[in-house]
């Protein structure tokens, strides 16, 4: 075991862009302990008991850091949950959100945070998700006293098996004293996240079969309207390909979704490592494991941190998401696809991040007459609107002057990859830009590929800052 120990004091040194060798060292570390740890990670009951467990591990066995078989994470950790508000249905539902809250020193905002959840689902989305809050402090006055106003303004959602509130007992917590002081964080903040890690933990374990997908949200956020009928539109948009994680707001632990049997692969990572860094930056290194190498984020953002004071020492936390909209129903779905152009890129401003809906652009060096930048489907699809904007705003003139937006079918293979053999031109780019709705009732095939050509060469620089892909669902959706 001092072998292990030793290990993982080596971590301390790890920091958050070192993405790579962490990663390298984790994997290194899952095997050591699965050939040498034979002793089982212990966490008595099932969390399908009755509400409260009358029976307690003793405080010597409260955690017991050793893992029987860490190449099996998708088993679920045994807690007993303290039921405190309603109970599971048995038919899974399509969308768990969790949250979890902790008693703050200034400001409360879960309530609200629920309210927007329901205020902004229809009849219709709100028979399709579950809402389960996991009150995860040890002040069981406070607990009791906000589960019963929460009922009182919920009671209809309870009732309908809409909303559960549950608590991991404290005794099912790790040690959180003398915790590694990573990044030289002060004593109580390095308490205040490792605690968090693990209440994530234990929301994440609890929700593994309640649903198909699971959304992560923080207890004070709010919603966009219908915002699940544009989860749907992205999920559906991106079957056959592979993710981990889909992010709709880029703040913090907000608007993170999952497939739901991913969810205790998290909840073991999130607890191996609870003392080394704050659950965001952990959320990386998990995306990475799984192979998801890049960020799939989607704007407009669907939800926006409503808070004024943190949870930890009620600091001021301002953060707002400037991608939110509060109607974003109509929300892009780029469909996966592979991007590649003849234009002389710039260092590192790649093809593919101007199909990115992170904070990113192409940017290549001055293109000719017949230069392209062709963008191919995995598989097949209807579009009903493409958008496509150029240039930036420090570089104005950074744009596309003269260029054509084009549509094709009949994938052929080439020496540089597959294209499209037959091409229909959609319009053409005026000031840089060009949008073009109701695709799908102009053009009678499925789309292959979407390709812009410049029509006249120019001495500018060429930025192409946004590509947004609208997808037409099935009758069905």
């Amino acid at each position: 075991m001092r072998l292990v120990w030793k290990s993982l004091d080596k971590m301390r040194c790890l920091r958050k862009r070192s993405t790579i060798p962490f990663l390298g060292f984790l994997i290194t570390f899952l095997l050591f302990l699965n050939l040498y740890i034979e002793d089982g990670y212990v966490l008595e009951g099932d969390k399908r008991q009755l509400r409260e467990t009358s029976v307690h591990p003793p405080s010597s066995e409260r955690y017991v850091h050793t893992f029987r078989d860490l190449s099996n994470f998708s088993g679920t950790i045994n807690v007993t949950y303290r039921y405190l508000a309603g109970t599971p249905l048995n038919r899974k539902k399509y969308l768990t959100i969790g949250l979890s809250s902790v008693k703050r020193k200034r400001g409360n905002y879960l309530l609200e945070t629920i309210k927007s959840i329901f205020d902004q689902s229809s009849y219709e989305e709100l028979k399709e998700i579950v809402v389960v809050v996991h009150l995860a402090d040890f002040d069981l006055v406070w607990c009791e006293n906000l589960v019963q106003e929460i009922t009182r303004k919920f009671a209809h959602h309870i009732i309908a098996g809409r909303l559960l509130v549950i608590q991991a007992p404290e005794e099912y917590y790790p040690s959180l004293d003398g915790l590694k002081r990573n990044y030289n964080d002060p004593e109580d903040r390095v308490r205040f996240r490792s605690k968090q890690n693990v209440d994530y933990a234990f929301l994440l374990n609890f929700c593994t079969n309640l649903s198909h997908f699971y959304m992560m949200l923080e207890d004070d956020v709010r919603c966009s309207r219908n915002f699940l009928t544009a989860l749907k539109k992205v999920i559906t948009s991106r079957e056959g390909s592979y993710w981990v994680m889909l992010e709709f707001s880029k703040l913090g632990y907000i608007g993170k979704l999952y497939h739901s049997r991913d969810l205790p692969r998290l909840a073991h990572f999130l607890l191996m490592f609870y003392q080394e860094m704050p659950c965001d930056w952990l959320l990386i290194h998990f995306r990475g494991l799984l192979a998801q190498k890049d960020v799939i984020r989607f704007k407009p953002s669907l939800f926006q941190h409503m808070g004024y004071y943190s949870s930890y020492k009620g600091a001021e936390n301002k953060l707002k998401d400037d991608d939110f909209e509060e109607d974003s129903i109509d929300i892009p779905d780029n469909p996966p696809a592979s991007l590649h152009t003849n234009i002389n890129v710039f260092e590192n401003y790649d093809a593919t991040k101007a199909y990115s809906t992170v904070d990113e652009y192409f940017w290549g060096k001055p293109p000719s007459t017949g230069d392209f930048f062709v963008i191919v489907f995995s598989k097949s699809t209807k579009i009903s609107k493409i958008k496509i904007a150029t240039g930036s705003d420090d570089r104005q003139n950074d744009i596309l002057h003269h260029g054509a937006l084009e549509v094709g079918e009949k994938l052929v293979g080439t020496k540089k990859g597959k294209q499209c053999s037959s091409y229909i031109t959609l319009g053409e780019f005026k000031n840089g830009n060009i949008e073009v709705q109701d695709v799908d009732h102009k053009i009678a095939f499925d789309i292959e590929c979407v390709r812009i050509v410049v029509t006249a060469s120019q001495k500018e620089w060429l930025i192409i800052r946004s590509i947004s892909l609208w997808t037409t669902q099935p009758p069905s959706q």
